[in-house]
Formats: C-alpha cells, sequence, structure tokens
C-alpha cells in the first residue's frame, strides 16, 4: 500500500529522532485508553486501511516512531473512555513515554514522505509470529503503555505484522458486517491476543470495529447493487 507521510527530525540534547506521521489524519478513526477501562479503536475503511499500512511500515522500521493523532477524529455517538493518540515504537529503540510530549513539541517542520508497504513480506512474518504463539514460551508482544493522552505500543518486526493482519482483516470484513448498514459500530477483530499480559488479574483489552463514514445513508455494502431509482413522472399531455 502507499502512504503518504510527514517526517520530523526533532533533537534532544545530541541525539536525533525520527518521526512519521499520516497525511492527512484519519478522521474517522477513534481510539480509546485500553488502560482505562476497554480499548476500543474504530475506524471506516480508509482509517483502518491506512493504520494496518502504518502498522506494516513500523515493522521494519525499527529506528523510526509511527505517531498517529487521533484525539481530535470526529466524535462518534458512541465512544467510551478516555480518547488518545497512538504510537508505534520497538522496543529496540528506546523511547520512554515521559520523553514524548517533548518530542511531540520539538515536531516542527516537518517533510513529505512517501512509502510503499510489501503485502507478501508482512504476512510472512506474521504467519511467522502466530505459529510461535503457540508455543509455551510465546512470542514477543505488544507492551502498552499510556502517558500524556497518547497509547504506546511497544513491540518488534513480527508483532507489528500480526497486528497489521489483524487491521487488514477488519477493514476488509467490516464493510460486509451486517451491523455496517446500519450506520452502528460493528466489531470485527481485537488486538488482545497480541498484548502482553501485566501480571495482574486484569487482561488489558483492545478491540477494533469498523463504522461506515457519515453520512451514513450514502453506505452501500460491497457487492450490494445500488438501490433503483424511481422514474421521472410522465409529462403532462
Amino acid at each position: 500500500m502507499r502512504l503518504t507521510l510527514t517526517r520530523f527530525r526533532p533533537r534532544t540534547g545530541p541525539h536525533e529522532h525520527r518521526i512519521v506521521v499520516p497525511r492527512p489524519a484519519l478522521r474517522h478513526t477513534t481510539l480509546s485508553d485500553p488502560l482505562e477501562g476497554w480499548g476500543y479503536l474504530v475506524g471506516d475503511h480508509d482509517g483502518l486501511s491506512r493504520l494496518a499500512a502504518l502498522f506494516a511500515f513500523a515493522a521494519f522500521s525499527r529506528h523510526t516512531v509511527v505517531h498517529v493523532p487521533l484525539r481530535r477524529s470526529i466524535p462518534r455517538q458512541y465512544a467510551p473512555g478516555v480518547p488518545v493518540d497512538l504510537v508505534l515504537a520497538h522496543h529496540s529503540l528506546g523511547l520512554r513515554p515521559s520523553a514524548w510530549p517533548e518530542l511531540r513539541r520539538r515536531s516542527t517542520h516537518g517533510t513529505p514522505l512517501t512509502v510503499r508497504t510489501d503485502e507478501r513480506r508482512t504476512a510472512a512474518h506474521a504467519a511467522a509470529w502466530w505459529e510461535r504463539s503457540e508455543h509455551r514460551d510465546g512470542p514477543d508482544r505488544l507492551r502498552p503503555a499510556v502517558h500524556a493522552q497518547t497509547l504506546f505500543l511497544f513491540g518488534s518486526r513480527d508483532v507489528f505484522a500480526a497486528a497489521c493482519g489483524k487491521l487488514e482483516h477488519a477493514a476488509g470484513f467490516g464493510p460486509h458486517h451486517e451491523r455496517a448498514a446500519e450506520g452502528v459500530d460493528a466489531l470485527v477483530a481485537s488486538l488482545t491476543p497480541l498484548l502482553a499480559p501485566d501480571g495482574s488479574r486484569r487482561r488489558t483489552e483492545l478491540d477494533i470495529a469498523f463504522r461506515a463514514r457519515p453520512p451514513h445513508r450514502h453506505f452501500r455494502p460491497p457487492g450490494r447493487p445500488p438501490a433503483s431509482r424511481r422514474p421521472p413522472p410522465a409529462a403532462s399531455p
């Protein structure tokens, strides 16, 4: 998939960081804090598809921080929890959530960037992650943290690729869900199995739902023929 991004290179002391932000913003996608109750990610087809591509990009860009602003997206009628932005980063990068507000402030004067993701390569690494998930020791998982109204998901190549597959599934099958045509959220996938346990009895949950972009009266599920129009009235004699 082709992604258009804005790239920033803020500096903190002697260190330069590479941060990318999707362009344009995902206006119809929202995310609630999974550490404050129930994590809920809801988006339209465009938003979920681009999020999948951003996870794929993050999988193979271990020196890059992916920042997805979502707090100012168009509010939904049903929006549980506290809205948060999303940041994806590799464990090896050593990004501290407490350092994020300063990095975000310094992310100015960005430059445009266009990248392409490799769906076949991403799917292969996702399959490798799921195969290892059946073993007792288990694979690396996404480790969530929340700071400064931002959800951080720290991981590595294969688990980011597995998360990409979940979002691709949501984007592909969400429009076919029977609830989609009603203009309400359709729960179609979950990132919960990919999240690392926190050691408590409560398991962090992060579900994915599809919601057609408003106005919903214009939404037509894939494969359904458009409604036939009434013929114009006959001319008066």
